[in-house]
């Protein structure tokens, strides 16, 4: 059995990624995109139907052109992800607008709108799970859309405090990154991490166990690893969502695959609880540089390849 056979066992594995092809080689359970991804697909020969078909749908649909922009933006990502849907037999998660980061109702009005078209296209919702940032506001919309049964996964998570927010929130999934929060330390200590060491593997077990221990329903992906060690290193981990070349590397892989998070061992352990009311969310966050740093700068990388993808839609109408 090779390492992504026995990570299925202990682990819900997820594609992260927009090519189609890397789902099927794989076979994951679950697809994540986000805007980053969704471009670089975009801009593929073999996907470039997609972008085609969404553009011919409303080129004269009687809209302003930003208007126009926006309508085909929201249809290439529900294009993909009914695309992904006929493939994993899973969840597809969709991001909103990560200039949205600081709106709760935009973020409300845009999640409903995404799972409405879905839903047009004869999607179950619970086979949906909409992004959104790991902000204050993002969590807040997130509760209201989780009482409508959307389903959401809060993204750009770096930090104990988002995440024990979500979970006390209801929220579905958490996908704290990994690989950026190694990339931070790295670039503040000047020195490299082994797996067993990694500060991303560190808050991403934390976490785990934080929740396990107290109770949480909320599942918690690991997300963003720069190497199949981070990976090796979370087996157990609710769902762990993965780039092609590394599940391409764990696939290539027949040394022994041990399980490092456990449900059971976690309601042994004695964390102490935090309050996530806003004042304590904001302060605890504002005191963390990394997760302060690493959130902000997801957003802004995010909001930079919707724009890059808006230009391009509007150089196509």
């Amino acid at each position: 059995m090779n390492q992504l056979d026995a990570l299925k066992q202990v682990t819900t594995v997820v594609a992260d990624t927009g090519d189609f092809e890397s789902m099927k080689a794989y076979k994951p359970q679950d697809a994540t995109t986000n805007p980053s991804l969704i471009l670089q697909a975009s801009q593929k020969e073999q996907y470039r139907s997609l972008v085609d078909q969404a553009v011919a749908e409303f080129r004269n649909a009687g809209l302003s052109e930003a208007a126009r922009v926006e309508a085909i933006m929201d249809r290439i990502l529900i294009l993909f992800g009914l695309e992904i849907l006929k493939i994993v037999p899973g969840r597809v998660s969709t991001e909103v607008d990560a200039r949205l980061s600081f709106d709760v109702q935009g973020n409300v009005n845009k999640a409903r709108q995404l799972i409405a078209a879905y839903e047009k296209e004869g999607i179950a919702r619970e086979r949906v799970l909409i992004k959104i940032a790991s902000t204050w506001e993002g969590i807040k919309a997130a509760e209201i859309l989780q009482k409508e049964g959307i389903r959401c996964n809060l993204t750009l998570l770096f930090s104990l405090v988002q995440a024990v927010a979500c979970a006390e929130g209801g929220i579905q999934l958490i996908s704290p990154f990994v690989g950026r929060i190694l990339d931070w330390h790295k670039k503040a200590s000047g020195r490299d991490f082994s797996p067993q060491e990694d500060p991303g593997v560190q808050s991403v077990t934390t976490i785990y166990n934080y929740f396990k221990h107290f109770g949480y329903a909320t599942e918690v992906m690991g997300a963003s690893f720069r190497n199949a060690g981070e990976i090796r290193e979370l087996a157990g981990c609710d769902l762990l969502t993965i780039s092609p070349a590394l599940l391409g590397e764990l696939s290539q892989s027949s040394e022994p695959l041990e399980r490092k998070l456990d449900a059971a061992l976690a309601k042994a352990q004695s964390p102490q609880r935090i309050a996530c009311d806003e004042k304590s969310f904001r302060w605890l966050l504002n005191e963390d540089a990394m997760a302060t740093e690493k959130t902000a700068e997801g957003i802004r990388q995010f909001g930079r390849d919707i724009v890059k993808l808006e230009g391009m839609i509007a150089a196509a109408i």
